[in-house]
Parts: structure tokens; sequence; C-alpha cells
């Protein structure tokens, strides 16, 4: 079978893998895995971002004493990683494919370093045969600095190893054009470039995840903006993900139609990584608008009004309009220091290079 696609990411949501008690649905992951190995074996490289570990050691263990939420769920993700791994190594064993175990934080992308050496990690593991298994370290993400959910990674996991394809499995069929509980509604099967999605989306969260369908659509947005294909299907669906490649047109789901242009590694990063910001950058009207037009341009000193917060040179910093709202991020060419002392003059370097600029 002929694949439309060489890499792709593919995230498994606990509410696919969590049964209604929120033990782990083990029969539900054998067949992804069984699916998994189908394209691996046809020379489709593969990503998993997995869910699940909070679900795994729910089962485990029995606590002597009430536990507040954090407790909860670093107790449980220690316990249950392993197991869930454990699990994927057993499944993945018997189709002769060996996995290797990412555990990432929401800081370990918060600098360019930290981002190229995962980067190079799993290049390596996808080099010689390895499937990636990419999870959150719940056991030291505190709740600040924790992803959204696993939505969020998966789509920066994605970026980062230029995936053609990120395909979020959920426990629902993709974006539906009102409630999915009302009749006449459907699923919206394709979203174009910079159609608003905002009317249709449900806030409220969905089940064991952390991470609702308006947090999915917001990662799927950003990620087809860079020249990725985004599908939102539903995991628990017999044969989801051959069926997505092999009949996408036969297939419920929700398409996301990537950029024609591609964006460079760099700016990927930079795209997600708004998180980290050390400071902020406020423009004056008239840099806002040069910035808005259609050649690409820098940002010089001369069109910046006020400086915010301590940063070093190759931070991120927030790019601000008159009005204080954001307009994007970028990685600035000077300290804070340095940038003060610049701010407001003519003739001098830039503080942001259009290189390493993201607009919103």
């Amino acid at each position: 079978m002929n694949y439309p696609y060489n890499r792709i990411t593919v995230k498994i949501g606990s509410n696919v893998l969590t049964r209604k008690d929120g033990t782990l649905d083990v029969t539900r992951m054998s067949a992804l895995v069984d699916q998994v190995a189908e394209l691996h074996k046809a020379g489709v490289e593969v990503v998993l971002v997995s869910s699940g570990a909070v679900a795994s050691g729910r089962s485990e263990i029995k606590v002597s004493r009430k536990l507040d939420s954090v407790d909860q769920r670093q107790l449980y993700s220690a316990v249950g990683q392993a197991k869930l791994i454990n699990r994927y190594y057993e499944l993945f064993r018997e189709h002769g494919i060996a996995v290797g175990q990412v555990l990432t934080t929401k800081e370990s992308f918060g600098t360019r370093r930290h981002y190229l050496n995962q980067r190079h990690c799993m290049q390596v593991m996808l080099e010689n045969g390895v499937i990636p298994i990419v999870n959150e370290n719940d056991t030291i993400s505190v709740t600040e600095l924790m992803f959204t959910d696993n939505d969020e990674l998966s789509g920066l996991v994605a970026s980062m190893l230029d995936a053609q394809a990120l395909i979020i499995l959920s426990n629902i069929d993709g974006i539906y054009n009102g409630s999915p509980s009302e009749p006449g509604t459907s699923v919206i099967r394709e979203v174009e470039q910079g159609k608003d999605l905002s009317d249709y989306i449900q806030v409220e969260k969905s089940g064991f995840g952390r991470g609702g369908m308006l947090t999915k659509t917001t990662i799927a947005r950003k990620v087809a903006d860079e020249g990725i294909t985004v599908i939102i299907a539903n995991g628990k669906r017999d044969n989801i993900l051959t069926d997505l490649l092999e009949h996408p047109a036969d297939t419920v789901c929700t398409r996301f139609v990537p950029a024609s242009e591609a964006v460079s590694s760099v700016k990927k990063w930079i795209a997600h990584s708004e998180g980290f910001a050390k400071g902020k950058l406020h423009l004056n009207a008239q840099a806002v608008e040069a910035l808005k037009g259609k050649k690409a341009i820098s940002i010089l000193p001369v069109g910046v009004t006020r400086i915010e917060g301590d940063f070093e040179k190759d931070d991120i910093v927030r790019i601000m309009d008159a009005g204080g709202n954001q307009i994007g991020v970028g990685r600035i060419g000077a300290s804070s220091e340095e940038a003060r002392k610049m701010q407001g003059e003519h003739g001098q370097r830039p503080l942001v290079h259009y290189d390493y600029l993201y607009l919103d």
C-alpha cells in the first residue's frame, strides 16, 4: 500500500485509552498498536504521543489517605507510566518493532538547545526503526508549567519533527457544526485556512482528558499554518488510522487544510514558544502597520515605545501593539539592558530579525 505520508505524529487521547471506570482499555490499545505496526511496516515513520499514564496507574494502587489532585496525578502517573510503556513494549514486540520512551516537560521546549536535543534524540530513533512514544513527565510537571494537555505537546512534536500530518485521536468523530447530541448536526469535514470555528466549538471538557475541543482547534490551526495536515478523528472506531490513510474520503473526521508554504524550523519553534516569553516589546502604530504589511521586515529599535521584563539575548519575547494587544512572538537579538539603551533610536541593528519573528 502506498500511503500519502512518510512521517506522521499520532496523538492518542486519554479518552481513547480509558474505560468508563477510569482504567486502561488494553483491547483498544492493542488494536491501535496493530494499525501503527501496519503503517510502520509499509515505511511510514510514526511518532506516538500517548496519554493514559494516570489511567494506567489508577487501577494499580489503592491510596491510604485522600490525596489532592496534584499528588494523585504525580503518584498515578509515576506508577502508570512504567506500566503503560511496558504494555506498549510488549504489544509492539509481537510485531518485531522496538519502541523508545520520551518523557518531556514544557520547559524542555523553552530553549533552542533543549528543543534541538529532543529533536535529535527522536530523529535517531526514527532512523533506526524505533517508534518514539512521547508523554509529558507528569511526575515533575506542576500546574503552571504543564502543557494544556497532550494536544499541545503533539502539535509541538509534529512541528519539531517536520511531520507531514498530525492525527489527533479523541472520543468523537471530529468537530461538529453544533452540539453532537442534537439531531441534525454533522461533522465539519474540512476546515480551510482562516475559517472561524468559534461559533461551533463546545467549551466543555471531554471526560478524563484535560483539553476540550477549543484547545484541539487552536493547536490544529497553528500546526496547519506551518504546512502540516491536521486530522481530528475518533480513536475508538475500528481501523481508524489505516482508514484515514487508505480511504480518506470515506472516513469521517475533520481535516485542517495545511498552508501551501512550509515554515522554517526556527519559526516553528518560535510559533509554539509563547509560553516561555521572558518580556514584551511594545511597538508604535507605524511599526505595527509595517509588520502587518506584505513585506517581511524586522523589528527596529526606532519603532519600540516600551520594553517590559528582564531577558537575555536569544530569549523569547512577546510583541505588543500600541493598544497592549499581543500580535506575535520573536527571539530577541539583545539583552533587556542593551535593548533599553537602543529603544526609540534610528540607525540601530534589529531587535528581532524577521527570520526569528512569528506573527499571530
